[in-house]
């Protein structure tokens, strides 16, 4: 599914969107805005490519981030709920993970985790990707789109 598919499921729903990205540092904000009329549905977006702006803008816990490092599935969770409690939208998506060309504290490149905030919850896929760094990051992108999309597809609460 495309952004533009995404956007017109959100605009039927009368729903809308946040992120807080890191290993995709805008990407997913930025494919859903080039659709026109994305203004409707897209509250905003953080990128919190730092460790700490994870914990000091989308509000993941510092325990956390200080036990398992920034590239951890509990760590995509609370960056959605992040997204969507600081932008005030119905849906929160948070990416973190690993590019590459090296790993990051011991996390293989690849390696990537999206997490889902919505009314009925939150979910995280994880994800091993291959490619160099630049097919993880759009590969992690396609797959944050379809994963809301897939949600989206839910019948409305």
């Amino acid at each position: 599914m495309s952004a533009a598919d995404v956007v017109e499921a959100l605009k039927g729903r009368g729903e809308t969107v946040a992120t807080a990205e890191s290993l995709t540092a805008g990407l997913v904000t930025a494919a859903l805005t080039d659709v026109p009329g994305s203004s409707a549905v897209v509250r905003g977006g953080l990128v919190v490519y730092a460790t700490d702006l994870k914990h000091a803008l989308a509000g993941v816990d510092a325990a956390l981030l200080a036990q398992h490092g920034a590239v951890h599935p509990e760590v995509a969770r609370q960056l959605a709920e992040g997204a969507r409690e600081r932008c005030g939208a119905t849906w929160g998506l948070g990416l973190t993970g690993v590019a590459g060309p090296d790993p990051q504290d011991g996390v293989a490149p690849g390696t990537v985790h999206i997490g889902l905030s919505g009314p009925s919850g939150s979910f995280v896929s994880t994800l091993t990707l291959g490619g160099d760094r630049d097919e993880v990051r759009k590969s992690s992108t396609t797959a944050a789109l379809d994963l809301l999309r897939d949600h989206l597809e839910l019948p409305v609460e």
